[in-house]
């Protein structure tokens, strides 16, 4: 008589490419879904800087913009044809996530009070540089923050960490040691992007050193929990920030 088959352990199975695949499927779709239907005259007003700055990679290499989503759910399933894995879809394991994911970007949320604390304690003064756009419509912004969530994601964490990981092993610094390096340079990198371009936000040291900050979280979330559960972190963050609790124009300190 055969033994019934083990069921995968949700700390593991979370990490998982697949697994990763299928939560991602939902806020890719939400958001590829809301550039469309925000209603605006030019789709790339609401698109992320980061899901501009891919797809005009691929239009300078000769590609389709629109393949850009998948291209990203292919080096998923590629990565999990690769790692041998099982095809097994857990419903519980997507629950999980999406709980796992609710409470990391509370953390954060929570991080961020504690670093702007900081931040005025010792600089004395009180100081306003907001994290988003509170200018635009919430439901165009809510269409953007999913998509930070998505594609700054792939940019920073599922293409650049490895890429950086992989560096930094050439000069055969230990696994561990590679991986805390590529986890600082990438955050830095992605709080730099937010002050490059036209587009771009002015410099203020609050900002950029909670955005190095976010982006080291993110990293690590990458690291020990997966692409999946750190797309999810991101996007419910920006959107527990920057739409449930987006303080009012009219707020004596906005």
């Amino acid at each position: 008589m055969s033994l019934p088959a083990e069921q995968p352990d949700y700390w593991s199975d979370a990490r998982t490419p697949l697994a990763s695949l299928c939560f991602l499927l939902p806020w890719l779709l939400i958001y590829e879904w809301g550039v469309v239907a925000a209603g605006v005259g030019d789709p790339d007003l609401v698109r992320n800087g980061a899901d501009f700055w891919l797809r005009s990679l691929l239009a300078h290499a000769g590609a389709r913009q629109q393949l850009l989503p998948l291209l990203v759910l292919g080096i998923l399933l590629l990565w999990h044809i690769l790692s041998r894995l099982p095809w097994r879809l857990q419903l519980t394991t997507q629950a999980g996530m999406l709980a796992e994911s609710l409470l990391l970007a509370a953390s954060l949320a929570a991080l961020g009070r504690l670093h702007d604390f900081a931040y005025h304690w010792s600089a004395g003064e009180a100081v306003n540089a907001p994290l988003t756009n509170s200018l635009s419509p919430p439901v165009v912004r809510a269409v953007s923050f999913v998509g930070a969530g998505v594609y700054e994601e792939v940019m920073f964490r599922l293409l650049l960490v490895p890429a950086a990981f992989l560096f930094f092993r050439l000069f055969e610094f230990p696994r561990t040691m590679a991986a805390i390096m590529a986890a600082l340079s990438t955050s830095f990198l992605f709080a730099l992007a937010h002050h490059v371009g036209p587009q771009a936000d002015a410099f203020h040291l609050f900002s950029f050193s909670f955005r190095a900050a976010a982006g080291l979280f993110f990293a690590s979330v990458f690291l020990l929990r997966g692409f999946g559960i750190t797309v999810g972190c991101h996007a419910a963050y920006d959107l527990l920030v920057g739409i449930l609790l987006a303080i009012p124009e009219d707020h004596p300190g906005s």
